[in-house]
């Protein structure tokens, strides 16, 4: 009898254990209770059920380190969730609560990450390689936000051990808004509208000079100003992309920019 009653309990025990967290008794979990489990589910993967034990610390136990780490992990959960929004709202939140906390350079640069967005999952897939879209082409709001996040972390925390990293994604993206500018130059060429073609081409050198878009920006330049017959302009144009990029792929041979439709290059 006493054998099959401590069996039971035995059985009942390991019943409990296998029950998810969210339906076990938690009231008796001290903070770092709640943290491991969080820290676990969030390392398995388990994004949403982190957040919830996170959320659950905090609420419990909303005084102490443990609750402050957790609006940081909160943050970092739903950026890995996919969760652009929330993950910069949980980092602005911590960054108004804590503004001198050791580890808000954190909360800057999750911010700079969650706006990053060169990682779309599904969608930066279908985008990229069905589409053949890059960074580039899409809304540049992102991108510049982005780079004003990572700036910010740079500015306030240079010897934060997030800043290289920052650093390297803050050129990535000067990069990319000069592409986007050069889309919208070809747009304007592809429907003849020379003018802001030459004008967004001539933006795109002036702010983000020594770009990968510089060459192109020239190209651009030269085909608008010698559709809108503007020679002085367009000769202008030719001799600095000659200068800078006597290689350059838009070129065909030594006396002038290529006779192929300009729409052959793209």
């Amino acid at each position: 009898m006493l054998r099959s009653v401590a069996l039971f309990f035995v059985l009942l025990l390991s019943a409990c254990s296998l029950l998810p967290k969210e339906a076990q008794d938690t009231k008796a979990w001290s903070a770092s209770k709640y943290y491991t489990e969080a820290k676990s589910e969030l390392n398995d993967g388990n994004y949403a059920a982190a957040i919830k034990l996170f959320e659950a610390l905090e609420a419990r136990y909303p005084y102490g380190r443990y609750a402050q780490q957790a609006q940081l992990e909160i943050g970092y959960a739903h950026y890995k969730d996919g969760e652009q929004a929330l993950a910069i709202a949980a980092a602005d939140r911590f960054i108004k609560l804590h503004p001198n906390h050791p580890n808000v350079d954190y909360a800057y640069y999750l911010k700079g990450l969650a706006n990053f967005n060169d990682d779309l999952g599904l969608m930066g897939i279908v985008t990229e390689k069905i589409l053949n879209q890059d960074m580039s082409e899409r809304d540049p709001k992102a991108s510049h936000e982005s780079f004003e996040n990572f700036k910010e972390l740079v500015n306030r925390f240079p010897k934060s051990k997030y800043a290289p990293d920052a650093v390297q994604r803050m050129k990535h993206l000067v990069n990319v808004v000069a592409l986007n500018e050069i889309q919208v130059a070809r747009y304007y060429m592809k429907r003849g509208g020379y003018v802001a073609a030459a004008n967004r081409a001539q933006y795109a050198l002036k702010e983000y000079p020594q770009t990968p878009a510089t060459e192109e920006a020239l190209f651009i330049m030269v085909k608008a100003y010698d559709a809108l017959g503007m020679t002085d302009l367009r000769d202008d144009a030719d001799r600095v992309m000659r200068k800078n990029f006597p290689n350059s792929r838009f070129l065909s041979d030594s006396t002038g920019i290529s006779g192929e439709p300009w729409w052959k290059f793209w």
